[in-house]
């Protein structure tokens, strides 16, 4: 044990659980997470007809970037909601934690359908839609973490890896069901209905999920762990000044491993049929299409990770930040010059192999940095403070790149970046020492 953590009391041991009250949780778990996570990411795959409808421009792609920068506003309130909502967590326990967070995220997501255009309203437009995604930020910030806590602390003894690999499994089935419907819309509809109104029916779709996932979660039963440390009235004053005290080595250690694992799945799969369509110029239906390769990739590969990580720690993590660095430039380079659905497939499949590598075995690997007490707050602030600076804006530098260097590839060297500096959290020998508790 480090001296980090050397002072701190054991957590109190928990109370067996049977197998019907685990499947009850993990059921709870990621059909909530899936139905937040769909809700905060289906915008980037709408960001083209939102940048029309609520930034109007001369220029498409000043658009595009307004319509990006709005979707990165969202990620400003993640930390904000990662310390209140983490500390109410900490404090009051995962499952009330949960039910608001899918409320509140459901409520905002639906709202976000119903804001009037620019030309209805002006101003007041875009205005709106900031704080629909404000709000959708700060439910998300306290997601995450209470959603990979919550599953992490039902586990059984040696399959804590799978456990939390479960929960990334139902944000790649939210980002499949958010691709989907862009597909499905971009299908079906003609381009000016999906500008005029098909864009707002996901978000609408919001206001039918709020009631089922708060439903769901709230009659789940409690975290053992966390009932064990209520028990044995071990419940932290100020989960929050003590995560960034105490615990700030192992906060900033979980922001460094989070930079290549938001950056990847927001330039990957967020970004990616934007790019396709807008500097490529695929058709839509093709980009969309391609991009859904990586999501399905990737939550395949997600669980099979998580039991990896299992017997051999970190291993799958390294891998893929390897693997990010020495191919994100040459993935970018296949797709730029041939610019077809086949390149567009291939990027994606093998973008998503190295993103589930990560995906399955990170949660679980972050939540070991952090004791029950603090467990919640720690990782949702040093997760989400890392999203919102390098994955919530990386569309919109993504974009950005390409418009100021004229290069198509520029992206790459983004991703690039990210990936080694994860990768020497991942194997710096002062670094690791963290993870040992």
């Amino acid at each position: 044990m480090t001296a980090l953590t050397e002072h701190l009391p054991p957590d109190e041991p928990a109370a067996p659980l049977s197998a019907a009250t685990r499947r009850r949780a993990i059921v709870a778990c990621l059909l909530g997470n899936l139905f937040e996570l769909f809700d905060f990411g289906v915008y980037g795959y709408f960001a083209i007809q939102i940048g029309k409808a609520i930034f109007p421009s001369a220029d498409p792609v000043v658009s595009l970037l307004a319509s990006f920068a709005t979707y990165g506003v969202g990620f400003l309130m993640r930390p904000v909601g990662a310390m209140v909502l983490g500390s109410y967590g900490d404090r009051h326990g995962r499952k009330a934690a949960l039910a608001f967070t899918i409320t509140l995220m459901a409520v905002a997501t639906g709202l976000t359908g119903l804001v009037p255009s620019y030309a209805a309203i002006g101003i007041w437009a875009p205005v709106c839609l900031v704080v629909c995604r404000l709000l959708q930020g700060f439910s998300t910030g306290g997601e995450w973490g209470g959603a990979t806590t919550f599953l992490v602390e039902h586990a059984p003894p040696g399959r804590r890896g799978f456990y939390g690999s479960l929960q990334q499994v139902s944000t790649g089935l939210a980002q499949i069901l958010a691709i989907s419907t862009a597909l499905v819309l971009n299908t079906v509809l003609s381009t000016p209905d999906l500008e005029a109104w098909g864009w707002r029916l996901p978000f609408l779709a919001g206001f039918i999920l709020a009631p089922i996932g708060y439903y769901l979660r709230s009659r789940v039963e409690e975290s053992p762990e966390f009932v064990a440390t209520a028990r044995a009235k071990r419940i932290p004053v100020a989960p929050l000044r003590t995560a960034l005290t105490v615990h700030r080595n192992a906060v900033l250690t979980c922001f460094g491993v989070t930079m290549i694992w938001t950056v990847s799945s927001y330039v990957f799969i967020t970004f990616l049929p934007t790019y396709a369509t807008q500097s490529l110029h695929m058709a839509p239906i093709v980009a969309l299409g391609g991009t859904i390769c990586a999501s399905i990739t990737s939550t395949i590969v997600v669980p099979l990770s998580g039991l990896a990580s299992d017997r051999w720690g970190r291993t799958p993590m390294v891998i893929s930040a390897v693997g990010f660095a020495l191919f994100s430039i040459p993935l970018f380079m296949l797709l730029s010059q041939a610019q077809s659905f086949a390149a567009l497939a291939t990027v994606a499949v093998i973008a998503g192999v190295l993103y589930g590598l990560y995906n399955g075995a990170a949660p679980n690997a972050l939540c070991t940095l952090f004791p029950t007490t603090v467990r919640y707050t720690a990782l949702s602030v040093g997760y989400n403070g890392a999203v919102m600076i390098f994955g919530g804006f990386a569309p919109f530098i993504a974009t950005m790149l390409v418009r100021e260097t004229g290069s198509a590839i520029a992206p790459s060297f983004y991703v690039t970046a990210c990936a080694l500096a994860s990768l020497l959290v991942l194997v710096w020998p002062r670094r690791n020492q963290v993870f040992a508790h």
